[in-house]
C-alpha cells in the first residue's frame, strides 16, 4: 500500500524543515487532534497512539541531510515507513511530500486505507505551520 500526501509548500530552508522533523520530539506538534499519547522514548524512537488506536512504536531508518527522513515501524508485525522527501524551492521556501509505504493483506489494507491517509494528510497540513 502506497499513500502520498500533496506537496506542501513551508515558508523555512531545507535545513530549518530537516532539523525539525529530524528531532523527533517535534512529531508530536504534528500530530493531530486525536492523539492520545506521545512518548519519546530516545533520540531515534517515538511512540504514538491514537484514540482507538494501538500504539505505535516509530525509529529512524535514513536520514539524508535537508533532503529525506524516512521512519519506520519498530515492529515486523505491521511492517511500514514514513518517508518525508524535502526540496528547496528557495532560499526560505521548501516543499515536503510525506509517504507512507506498507505491507499488508488485502483485508488488512482495506480497513487501514481511510486512517492512515487522513493521518498523513494532518501530519502534512501540521507542516505548514512549523
Amino acid at each position: 500500500m502506497h499513500i502520498e500526501s500533496p506537496k506542501k509548500p513551508i515558508l523555512k530552508s531545507d535545513k530549518e524543515v530537516f532539523e525539525f522533523l529530524t528531532d523527533l520530539k517535534n512529531f508530536e506538534e504534528l500530530m493531530p487532534d486525536s492523539i492520545d499519547k506521545f512518548e519519546l522514548i530516545n533520540k531515534d524512537r517515538f511512540l504514538f497512539a491514537l484514540k482507538g488506536m494501538p500504539e505505535i512504536v516509530l525509529e529512524r531508518k535514513e536520514q539524508i541531510a535537508n533532503s529525506k527522513l524516512v521512519l519506520g515501524a519498530a515492529s515486523n508485525k505491521l511492517p511500514f515507513t514514513l518517508t518525508a522527501d524535502i526540496v528547496a524551492l528557495s532560499e526560505n521556501e521548501t516543499e515536503v511530500t510525506l509517504s507512507f509505504v506498507g505491507e499488508f493483506n488485502a483485508m488488512m489494507a482495506m480497513m487501514v486505507k481511510n486512517p492512515i491517509t487522513n493521518f498523513i494528510e494532518t501530519l502534512s497540513d501540521n507542516l505548514e505551520k512549523i
